[in-house]
């Protein structure tokens, strides 16, 4: 991706996209800039002549970067208004496929062979059509159906454009506006930049595959489909095809054959050993990336945006969505605390606050009523308008549980997912257990603990050596030592240097009173010259109190 070399680089692209930028913060920058974070009520998400609907249709025209853009800011409750959130989620990128001709040329280029030594079969047609490539069924020489996926021509150098325009203006924000600097928006954008920049690379996507493929292998009914290795680039990436209709078009015949709540269970099951198990997981579950095949299994489709999420945040994970679907506001304000990034402005009491009003107001409603995905969406707003940064991977898990609970309820009406979550909390528990007691963890718990037990009479015996002999210092450095010490120098200099300037006056004022030749506009030189230092010194303290002070409330 390239980057802008200077605020004022102008180009016909940059300006149409500045107008439609411009066009995008009429419609809905009041509600987004001035109330990014959830509201209580629909009425104050957003105003007059803004419709969250129509912002994904607003974007879809703009074109395949904002398209994405969308979907990953569908995961950023901190930037967004709840309303615009759902939209977004719902944010599909089905767009007009450019050329068989083109994406002929791009196989042969990528692959370094002719169609014809490649495939038996390659149909010119595409079976869909997204924002950042286009899909097209193909035979290989072998016999094996495929399918091959072809990023679109010039793709790369699009983004490049259009984020180096959103730079300028997240450059502008940033350092001009409350709330580009509260959000740090460059870094925001480099962050969603460097998503979109993964998810452009197949070879990438090619591996989230196989991972996938093997942390799946336990459940039977929901697959991944296989990447073809020889056919894969950065730019084309061959799997193998699976027959099968999107969720959203089953027809009521289907669903009468069809035991949606064991698959929906299921596949509820299966995203949550991705997260909080094996973490890394299919961050898209959307029902446009969800199929239904021939033998009535999951297939889970266009596996480039995955999240991934470390130990200690899997277990923080787990007791999130745990106390979220019990009701436990306390453990859920706790563990969202502990994981996240404090700023300067949080303020816990608010926070706990807002996490206790949030399950009061599902305390009246029935289980099945309670969102679980909505809700852990919730708990990342109010810590974004808290003064928490939360880390990527809470939304992420919201903004999937909310798409799995939809695929759910396409497959089984009467799903639960809250149900689904304290079903399987006993096993996920164990599975982690099961990690954590693993052979290689288990011989590092005896060495650390061998040696522990080794060095403890020693150390033991020189605590007590120390106090016998009075020599047991404790040292305590208290949280902000060097802000506090810098503060009170900052203060003592600025009364040393009141204290010099008042002593020059009053010594310029007793030297007026005696005669000398040397003098300065008929008064005593050496008196006025102490006046002039003791004003110059007087000026200078007072631009610098005000400078410093003015730094400070920028910062």
């Amino acid at each position: 991706m390239q980057r802008a070399t200077g605020f004022m680089r102008f180009s016909g692209h940059h300006l149409k996209r500045y107008k439609d930028l411009g066009l995008l913060y009429y419609r809905y920058g009041r509600p987004v800039i001035t109330s990014p974070i959830a509201e209580s009520s629909d009425e104050n998400d957003g105003h007059a002549g803004a419709d969250p609907e129509q912002l994904p249709k607003d974007l879809e025209r703009m074109g395949p970067t904002f398209v994405k853009l969308g979907q990953l800011l569908s995961s950023r409750p901190d930037l967004m208004p709840p309303r615009y959130i759902k939209a977004l989620a719902r944010l599909q990128d089905d767009v007009a496929p450019f050329s068989s001709e083109e994406a002929e040329h791009i196989v042969e280029a990528e692959l370094g062979a002719k169609m014809s030594k490649l495939f038996s079969e390659f149909n010119p047609e595409p079976i869909a059509a997204a924002s950042l490539g286009q899909v097209h069924k193909a035979r290989l020489r072998d016999g094996r159906e495929v399918v091959v996926k072809v990023q679109r021509p010039h793709i790369r150098n699009q983004i490049a454009e259009d984020f180096d325009a959103l730079r300028h203006i997240a450059h502008f924000m940033t350092r001009h506006t409350d709330f580009g600097a509260r959000y740090d928006l460059e870094a925001t954008l480099d962050e969603l930049e460097q998503t979109l920049a993964h998810e452009l690379d197949y070879c990438r996507e090619a591996t989230n595959m196989r991972c996938l493929r093997k942390h799946l292998a336990e459940f039977p009914h929901v697959i991944v489909p296989a990447p073809i290795d020889d056919y894969v680039t950065h730019k084309v990436l061959t799997m193998e095809f699976i027959e099968g209709s999107k969720i959203t078009s089953l027809n009521p015949v289907v669903r009468t054959d069809l035991d949606g709540m064991a698959l929906a269970d299921e596949l509820f099951r299966a995203y949550l050993k991705q997260v909080l198990v094996d973490g890394l997981f299919h961050a898209d579950p959307h029902p446009g990336n969800v199929f239904l095949t021939l033998d009535n299994r999951i297939a889970l489709l266009d596996v480039g945006m995955v999240g991934h999420t470390s130990a200690t945040t899997q277990e923080a994970l787990l007791k999130i969505l745990l106390a979220v679907a019990e009701g436990n506001s306390d453990e859920a304000a706790e563990m969202a605390i502990r994981i996240s990034e404090q700023r300067n402005d949080f303020d816990e009491m608010v926070f706990r606050h807002k996490i206790a009003q949030l399950v009061a107001d599902q305390r009246d409603a029935s289980l099945g009523q309670m969102d679980v995905g909505k809700m852990m969406l919730s708990v990342s707003s109010a810590a974004a308008d808290s003064g928490l940064r939360v880390p990527t991977e809470l939304t992420l898990l919201g903004i999937t549980l909310l798409q799995l609970d939809e695929v759910g309820r396409l497959l089984a009406p009467n799903f639960d997912p809250n149900a689904a979550v304290r079903k399987h909390a006993n096993d996920l528990m164990h599975r982690r257990m099961k990690d954590t007691l693993s052979e290689g963890r288990a011989y590092s718990a005896l060495l650390e603990g061998k040696e522990f037990i080794s060095s403890l009479p020693g150390r033991v015996n020189k605590i007590l050596d120390a106090l016998g002999n009075a020599e047991l210092n404790v040292n305590v450095r208290p949280a902000e030592t060097q802000f506090v010490m810098e503060g009170f120098q900052k203060v003592a200099n600025r009364i040393s240097t009141g204290l010099v300037l008042a002593a020059l006056i009053i010594g310029a004022a007793l030297l007026m009173q005696v005669d000398t030749r040397f003098t300065i506009f008929g008064y005593p030189g050496l008196a006025m010259l102490l006046f002039l230092l003791a004003a110059t010194g007087g000026f200078w303290f007072l631009v610098n109190v005000l400078w410093s002070d003015n730094k400070r409330r920028r910062e």
